[in-house]
């Protein structure tokens, strides 16, 4: 999933034609631009001459903003979490606020919704392929939710059921989108984001596949069959549709739990899980690009990791993959110039953002490269580094004549590996992350 919730989220309807959608968005920039007129005069009056982008980004209007987005969910949620998690703290505050809302409010169908779904999917009589069906939701996220559900033969199954409408709304919920991101002023009108929206219609469309999620499902299957530290849930076909996926119900507690447990289990989990990013992208040439940390559960009698959702799984080009490769190469011989060239190179970092700041990317270079060589496995939670890439990361930020968009595939790997850093962080992991990296790309040359 997405972002997983808990069940009792509240029940309401997800608009499912092109025009309830376009209403929600109409009511939405209503309600925004009443409250800019609101506080625009409440401004004037007491003698301001406020900016646009500053009536449009107030505490009511971000809150608006959370609201609508999440009810409609679908492409106009996954991409708020999209662009959330690619950004980090480059992001300015107020879209920080509204994003980090909208990851954290869910809504889920009423009976009536669910059942109209599943009746086009399964047919009228869909209730009797079951044992029983349970009709709350155990968890819900931004294209579907999930229902537990057993088989006459007492199998345990997850059933994912997709919103109606996300997949027909994708190309107008991310323009709308964009648009909103445009009329709040958060964002350059010289930024080109056009290559980055058209993957992001191009992944959401993938999503919303769930047959194509359930194939992607079966291939991790396979790939780590065997692997003890990990757990693939079984695709069960025979229930599986573009709108419904069933698999095979796999037990598991929330990947926070892990905060709790011994410094030695916390290492041994985040080195399995860092080691499959870096098989994903060296060996496997396919990664599941979604890291939110609902789609991680730990099994403590096993120390398994069971991993969910595999709709964000795609390629790994080649020319990222070496992208990757350089930098690694790089890094592991401390040559901090060449690390900075390579960026730029591969579309990492924007050659005019360099040559404005290079003093300010140079110290971001370092702090990282000093961190890392220090010795032993490296400590996740010692975020020594953190406030100099966060000083440094303003000047960049604020500087938005030089504000640059990576490669949509550069993004989407990114926004993996970034993730699963922010999870070793939070559980204060220490790994060999020069070892385990010096043996990925070790292997991969040995393959060649």
């Amino acid at each position: 999933m997405a972002h997983e919730q808990d069940a009792g989220a509240r029940h309401r309807a997800v608009p499912s034609g092109r025009l309830a959608r376009l209403g929600g968005f109409g009511r939405l920039a209503g309600g925004v631009a009443g409250g800019v007129l609101a506080e625009g005069a409440r401004r004037l009056a007491s003698g301001e001459r406020p900016k646009l982008g500053d009536l449009v980004m107030t505490p009511a209007n971000a809150a608006r903003v959370a609201d609508r987005l999440s009810h409609l969910r679908g492409a106009a949620m996954k991409l708020g979490q999209m662009i959330s998690m690619d950004a980090g703290d480059l992001l300015p505050p107020e879209l920080a606020t509204i994003l980090s809302r909208v990851r954290d409010q869910a809504y889920r169908m009423p009976p009536a919704q669910l059942d109209k779904v599943l009746r086009a999917e399964w047919g009228a009589d869909w209730r009797r392929r079951f044992r029983h069906f349970e009709a709350a939701p155990i968890a819900a996220a931004s294209i579907g939710q999930v229902h537990r559900a057993t088989l006459p033969d007492g199998r345990q199954l997850a059933i994912k059921v997709q919103y109606p409408g996300v997949a027909d709304s994708i190309d107008a919920d991310v323009d709308n989108v964009a648009t909103l991101l445009r009329v709040s002023q958060l964002l350059p009108s010289t930024l080109d984001l056009a290559p980055l929206l058209t993957a992001a219609k191009r992944q959401l469309a993938e999503e919303a596949d769930y047959v194509r999620e359930g194939e992607q499902m079966r291939l991790y299957g396979e790939r780590l069959a065997g692997d003890a530290r990990f757990v693939v849930p079984s695709l069960e076909p025979e229930l599986t549709t573009p709108r419904v996926l069933a698999m095979s119900f796999v037990d598991g507690r929330p990947i926070e739990v892990l905060e709790t447990e011994p410094q030695e289990t916390r290492d041994r989990v985040m080195t399995a899980l860092l080691t499959l990013v870096l098989r994903e992208l060296f060996e496997f040439g396919a990664m599941q690009t979604d890291p939110n940390f609902a789609n991680y559960r730990w099994q403590p009698e096993t120390g398994a990791l069971v991993l969910l959702d595999f709709g964000a799984a795609r390629d790994v080009p080649a020319e990222t993959s070496d992208a990757y490769r350089r930098l690694i190469e790089a890094g592991l011989d401390r040559d901090l110039g060449r690390i900075r060239d390579v960026a730029v190179e591969t579309g990492f970092l924007g050659a005019e953002a360099v040559t404005a700041h290079r003093a300010s990317v140079d110290r971001i270079i370092a702090a990282i490269d000093a961190t890392l060589n220090r010795p032993g496995p490296f400590d996740f939670g010692d975020r020594a580094f953190v406030p100099v890439v966060r000083e440094e990361g303003r000047t960049l930020a604020a500087d938005r004549a030089t504000w640059h968009v990576p490669d949509a595939e550069v993004l989407f790997v990114q926004r993996k590996v970034s993730g699963t850093a922010l999870l070793a962080a939070r559980m204060k992991a220490r790994v060999d992350v020069r070892g385990l990296a010096a043996a990925a790309i070790g292997a991969q040359a040995s393959a060649k």
